[in-house]
């Protein structure tokens, strides 16, 4: 039978961050990952990994389990904590990964950081960048 990808949580799509990180740096600065066991963080960084545009993703129990490494309870454990923390939608077989909880959802040409080019700045340094997304964050 084939598995039909709807989204979830349509009010939860999740967006690409304005950052350089494909995994929001929310999830670090706002301690969601703190509240997370090692199994369950590994278990989200792969759901963000293969996840398409709208954060779908239809991996198998079996198949997740082997590929980190974990048992089927331990599976269903990061799984259960993933949706405690509202970062992901599960109906099975099917995964969602959500916008970080209290995340403002914004089109997705409005949420890329514009490129160098596009901005026609100089180049920066790394230093500086870290420096601006600090102050944005602040």
């Amino acid at each position: 039978m084939k598995t039909v990808k709807q989204v979830l949580r349509p009010e939860r799509l999740r967006q690409v961050p304005a950052q350089f990180s494909w995994v929001d740096q929310a999830l670090v600065q706002r301690h969601f990952i703190d509240r997370c066991d090692a199994r369950a963080a590994a278990l989200y960084l792969f759901l963000v990994t293969v996840c398409d545009a709208q954060g779908l993703s239809y991996y198998g129990a079996a198949t997740l389990a082997a590929r980190l490494h974990l048992n089927p309870q331990e599976l269903g454990a990061a799984r259960a904590q993933l949706i405690d923390l509202d970062l992901i939608a599960y109906q099975a077989p099917l995964y969602q990964v959500l916008a970080l909880p209290g995340s403002p959802v914004t089109p997705r040409t409005a949420a890329r950081a514009p490129s160098v080019r596009q901005a026609g700045a100089a180049a920066v340094s790394l230093a500086e960048l870290l420096d601006q997304m600090q102050r944005r964050s602040a």
